[in-house]
């Protein structure tokens, strides 16, 4: 079963100024990112607008990704939802067009308690067959349930296809214990991208980066430098990443992440109501500071 590692990209859902998925802008990104050397593609979660979507959008982007792809990286889809028997109809279909996995939101807004999450992940597991892998999916900031070192363990012992987690929190000592769970026989994915180099030294496989859908380049870096062992190199350019993050506001609003994409050429387009685009006086600045991105790819 392959697994998420090193730079796993979180990606935009591009659409219209009518807010229709533009599945031609979505075939276009697939494209940049393979090219640009990510390792892994990681759509329709956060990044992607994931509960704005209808189930029937939501297939056909991941079918217009995993095609676009071509087996030429890793493509686990995100598949949770409001609802498990649409995260379960979502999961067999990331199966059926060819997926290399999938990854699981816990359930969001309403409050979960262990046993209800336990029963969820273990439903969804169960749906796909041992030989599809799986990773939980723990955000509390935005989904109201998180993911305990013991409910991981737990779901592990009961569903062999269960590789991993993806961790969105600042939270690093719980990241280093998720890292043990499994006597260290799991995957650790973490969304704090500013960090990116000191998570893996802390015993992650990677980050699942929403900055890395705009710009590649400094965390494609990073990871090289950090396999190579050199890691004066990958501390300097930890620290460009970080600016570029900065810039992008960490992933807090993806308005600023289709107006960048827009400025390097890929139609990424708008968002969907209620999300605005950015407004004039706003979007005025920002491209002030993406030239100043565009300057900083030099020292990569």
């Amino acid at each position: 079963m392959k697994k998420l590692h090193g730079v796993t990209t979180a990606m935009v859902t591009p659409m219209t100024k009518d807010g229709e998925v533009n599945l031609e802008g979505v075939e276009q990104l697939t494209h940049f990112l393979i090219e640009k050397g990510v390792d892994c593609l990681y759509p329709l979660g956060t990044t992607g607008e994931m509960l704005k979507l209808n189930i029937e959008e939501r297939k056909k982007a991941a079918e217009t990704i995993v095609k676009a792809a071509d087996k030429r990286v890793t493509v686990y889809i995100h598949v949770g939802a409001m609802t498990t028997d649409s995260t379960i109809e979502l999961a067999k279909h990331a199966k059926e067009i060819g997926a290399d996995g999938i990854g699981v939101v816990t359930p969001t807004f309403f409050y979960c308690n262990d046993r209800e999450l336990e029963n969820y992940f273990v439903e969804i597991a169960e749906s796909v067959g041992e030989d599809f892998p799986m990773y939980l999916y723990s955000i509390p900031q935005c989904a109201s349930n998180d993911i305990s070192i013991e409910l991981l363990q737990k779901v592990m012992d009961r569903c062999p296809n269960v590789v991993g987690i993806k961790y969105s929190f600042a939270d690093f000592v719980k990241t280093q214990e998720y890292s043990l769970v499994n006597g260290g026989d799991v995957s650790v994915m973490h969304g704090c991208d500013r960090l990116f180099a000191p998570l893996l030294t802390l015993g992650c496989t990677g980050t699942i980066s929403g900055i890395s859908c705009v710009y590649p380049e400094p965390f494609v870096a990073v990871y090289k430098a950090y396999n190579e062992n050199n890691m004066q190199e990958a501390r300097r350019l930890q620290n460009i990443a970080a600016k570029f993050c900065k810039v992008l506001r960490g992933g807090t609003n993806m308005a600023y992440f289709k107006t960048a994409l827009e400025h390097r050429g890929i139609a990424a387009g708008s968002m969907r109501k209620p999300a605005l685009d950015l407004s004039s006086d706003v979007l005025e600045e920002f491209k002030k500071e993406l030239n100043e991105l565009d300057r900083l790819l030099n020292e990569i």
